[in-house]
């Protein structure tokens, strides 16, 4: 189905149901808030019930979650030593490799015996869909870098982990996408790291993104956008197919361990729909993540573990930050949106539409680590994550636009565009109102309860059901803690042990993060967005400074995973 993925030029009619559309979540969420401070004043009664629902929803909701982030967490720990270059040169011979496989057992091990199931139920799939990959030497993997602001402390060490690949070199292609309007120095910085990295790959290249282009916004999107073009002809230049092609978008801090391309390779191989198909990996936030406040650093793990909950569900799952897909879709959907923010997930929801339902995302267990959003001082690093966060939230602009998509299309299914119309649109009234519920709202029946309710078994059993809520919320505070701890890197740092305790400590702050960079972010966005105040890009502040008598090790390049 051709279909125009903007909110700009549009038909009069097209324009009036945009517009709707774009007030329907703040619209939403607001009387959602509003109704519930009315209700606790005027009706305390009405409120407590509907609170107490709320309440059970939400930890339903909690434990449910917290299963399946146990799931994905022993999944990622299972991956972590697979030998990925093994598995692919396997696929490359498939007949002998399936008899060879047959023959012999893997490990001895629990985690190596589901690692090998997993993986002969891949090679199963794949048998079945009798669309055999190319073979690996001639899969080439394409990794854009959005430049404007970061500087080499950002982009060397990203660009460093690529050169250390076990993955074939000389099939990487590395395109720095700078923009036109960067500080001289970042552009020198740009053209010295092409400079440095020119022979280690099969091209390192920086491609200028003029500053004014018609009908473009200042979004990543346009940057990337016009990089991939020019990547798209130097592929057919030196004669390579789309369809032998990944295409990695990463934001300029993202590094990878040295098995990552790899691990991708694998999964685009044994993906039978692998041209139409994105992958994701985990998101961690490593990098600087002993140098920031100890709220960012609970913030970002919650990110982590969001992603992490999500892959247990493919059917449902969205692409996040920087992630990867078939370089042929990329194309045949035109690349990503050039007028859009959110262009990580805007173009699932494109190709999603684009193939009408047949497009899916590919959860992969391997992390790749990013920088935690940080400043120079506490209050301007509390900024920085704020901005991040309703940069996020920005996402409820694919929200419209989607079902305006959704709402024209007949072939895809009105299964699916219920069930993923109705997620998209939980999903953001979820985040922007269930903080002020769970911190605030949730109280005000009590306070304000007049001597009728006051009096009621109800006003006395509030409380209690309140409680026991709120204790089976804290044992999934107590797993959230002990696999934030497991998962944070090596240091070689005094008295490591009484910063773990810290760490730990520091989750006594979610109430504060669920209401400041949780729900008041996504608020303010579907705020914007419903008033026609349109949010203009915003990147995000990085800040390392190594700390004094220590070093950092990522657990991916301890574990070779």
């Amino acid at each position: 189905m051709k279909f125009h993925y903007s909110k700009e030029n549009l038909k009069p009619r097209q324009a009036r149901l945009q517009r709707f559309l774009e007030i329907l979540p703040g619209a939403v969420s607001w009387m959602t808030l509003l109704g519930l401070v009315f209700l606790s004043i005027f009706y305390p009664f009405i409120a407590a019930v509907l609170i107490v629902a709320f309440y059970l929803s939400w930890i339903m909701r909690i434990l449910y979650s917290t299963i399946f982030l146990i799931i994905s967490y022993t999944l990622l720990n299972i991956e972590k030593n697979t030998d990925w270059m093994r598995r692919i040169r396997g696929i490359d011979d498939l007949p002998h490799y399936l008899r060879d496989i047959a023959m012999k057992k893997f490990g001895r091990h629990w985690r190596q015996r589901l690692s090998h199931q997993i993986h002969l139920r891949h090679l199963d799939d794949l048998l079945a869909s009798r669309n055999l990959p190319p073979k690996s030497k001639d899969i080439y993997h394409l990794v854009i870098f959005p430049v404007i602001k970061e500087g080499l402390d950002i982009l060397e060490p990203a660009i460093d982990a690529i050169s250390r690949q076990r993955f074939p070199l000389k099939q990487l292609v590395v395109v720095f996408a700078l923009e036109e309007r960067a500080q001289p120095a970042i552009q020198d910085a740009v053209y010295a790291l092409e400079k440095k990295y020119k022979n280690v790959f099969m091209e390192c290249v920086t491609v200028l993104h003029p500053a004014a282009v018609p009908g473009e916004a200042r979004v990543k999107g346009a940057n990337i956008t016009h990089a991939a073009k020019y990547a798209a002809r130097l592929f057919q230049e030196h004669h390579i197919p789309f369809e032998a092609v990944i295409v990695s978008c990463f934001d300029a801090d993202t590094v990878v361990s040295p098995n990552y391309f790899l691990c991708l390779t694998y999964h685009y191989m044994v993906c039978p729909q692998r041209l139409q198909a994105s992958f994701q990996p985990i998101p961690v936030y490593h990098n600087n993540i002993w140098n920031v406040p100890g709220f960012a650093r609970v913030v970002e793990t919650g990110s982590s573990f969001y992603q992490l909950i999500e892959c247990t569900n493919p059917e449902k799952l969205v692409t996040f930050s920087s992630h990867s897909m078939s370089f042929m879709a990329l194309v045949d959907v035109d690349y990503w949106p050039v007028d859009m923010i959110s262009d990580d997930s805007a173009i699932f929801w494109k190709a999603y539409i684009h193939y009408n339902g047949q497009y899916r995302v590919i959860p992969m267990y391997v992390t790749l680590s990013m920088d935690v959003a940080s400043s120079d001082n506490w209050w301007k690093t509390f900024q920085s994550v704020y901005k991040q966060k309703q940069r996020w939230a920005w996402g409820v602009e694919n929200f419209p636009i989607v079902m305006r998509a959704f709402l024209r299309s007949k072939r895809i299914p009105l299964y699916d565009k219920l069930r993923l119309g109705f997620k998209l649109f939980e999903g953001h009234w979820s985040w922007s109102t269930s903080g002020f519920i769970l911190s605030i709202i949730g109280w005000m029946p009590l306070i304000s309860a007049r001597q009728e309710f006051a009096s009621s078994v109800a006003y006395y059993n509030v409380p209690d059901i309140a409680n026991t809520i709120f204790s089976l919320a804290f044992l999934a505070v107590c797993v959230s803690i002990i696999l934030s701890l497991s998962l944070l890197p090596k240091t070689k740092i005094r008295y490591r042990w009484l910063v773990k305790i810290g760490h730990a400590f520091e989750w006594l702050t979610v109430p504060f993060i669920l209401v400041f960079f949780s729900a008041m972010p996504a608020l303010h966005a579907q705020t914007r967005l419903m008033l026609g105040q349109y949010l203009e890009f915003w990147v995000t502040d990085k800040k390392r400074t190594p700390p004094k008598d220590s070093r950092v090790f990522r657990k991916e390049d301890r574990e070779g995973s």
